[in-house]
């Protein structure tokens, strides 16, 4: 059968996003037709369009969605057509009416979460989760800096930190964004565009600094999330928006307080069955109890996938963003 999808046949801008038919086979051994009814925009997808994540051309992007199973392959249990699932770790191909993905990777979303919802929250929220462990804030209440804290992935994380206990710092570059942030668990909200950040870390937690830093910017931020830290400290470098950090000396850890560095990534952390679920299952009840109040900031129709990776790369999308086929 054939589906219209978004593909890239060269690295490059947003131009590169070609909207065209493909064919999609039966599902093979293992795998389930996924019906598209929404699908997640990460930033991720636009390093793999640019190349700086290279993927094999030509290529399908996005890795995550939510839809309606329609077809099963060969030893498929657990699931039945007209299920509703979403999955956040498949391989890219999720900017497509439909798709065939492994079984073990898919998720049921339950009826009271909607569609746009559960694709634009699954693969950040169940990120969220996961920092959430690495900076051990369900153990003992922290003082943590989020950088991006008006973004898809910082408004879940601030929110959650603070249902968890933790004084939540975030960073955010403009007056509408720290509004947001203030709106979505933050204690306290720096400017980028107008202080400097090590500076009011000092100031605001008069002079200990964090105990963790949560950094989805990279290159931009990168010397001032180590300068933000406490003795012992981590930093959880997530993502790169601003550019890949530069090599650096090992020592300048030692240096700046003993400190510790992860760069850590969804997949590594939802390898196991049981740990997906788990997630999941950990996600959609913030989702339902209140926790994580989630916005939705904008959708676009699929075939306008360069015009959603233009806006979401000139920091003018707010919040998560959908594409609807």
């Amino acid at each position: 059968m054939h589906v219209r999808a978004v593909r890239v046949h060269e690295v490059g801008g947003p131009e590169v996003l070609r909207w065209e038919a493909v064919e999609l086979p039966e599902p093979g051994p293992g795998e389930v037709r996924v019906r598209h009814a929404a699908i997640g925009l990460n930033f991720i997808d636009t390093y793999q369009r640019t190349g700086l994540y290279p993927v094999p051309l030509p290529a399908v992007l996005g890795s995550e969605a939510v839809g309606v199973v329609e077809a099963l392959g060969e030893g498929v249990t657990g699931f039945a057509a007209g299920d509703r699932v979403g999955y956040a770790t498949a391989p890219i191909g999720a900017y497509a009416e439909a798709r065939n993905v492994a079984a073990s990777v898919l998720v049921k979303v339950p009826a009271g979460v909607g569609d746009e919802l559960a694709a634009a929250t699954l693969l950040k929220g169940m990120t969220a989760h996961y920092l959430l462990d690495i900076g051990r804030l369900k153990e003992s209440p922290r003082t943590i800096l989020v950088h991006a804290a008006a973004g898809g992935v910082g408004l879940l994380l601030c929110q959650w930190a603070k249902r968890l206990g933790a004084t939540v710092i975030g960073a955010v570059g403009s007056a509408e964004k720290a509004e947001l942030a203030r709106a979505n668990g933050c204690d306290h909200v720096i400017r980028y565009d107008v202080e400097k950040i090590t500076e009011r870390v000092q100031e605001l937690t008069q002079g200990r600094k964090v105990d963790v830093v949560y950094d989805s910017v990279g290159k931009d931020t990168w010397s001032a999330s180590l300068a933000s830290l406490r003795p012992r400290g981590t930093l959880v470098s997530f993502g790169q928006s601003s550019g890949p950090v530069a090599p650096f000396e090992p020592r300048v850890l030692a240096v700046s307080g003993s400190l510790f560095l992860t760069r850590p990534t969804l997949h590594d952390y939802v390898r196991e069955r049981e740990e997906l679920d788990a997630r999941a299952r950990d996600l959609f009840a913030a989702l339902g109890d209140g926790t994580l109040k989630v916005l939705v900031g904008q959708t676009y129709p699929l075939r306008e996938a360069a015009r959603a990776h233009r806006d979401l790369e000139g920091r003018k999308t707010t919040g998560s963003t959908v594409l609807v086929p």
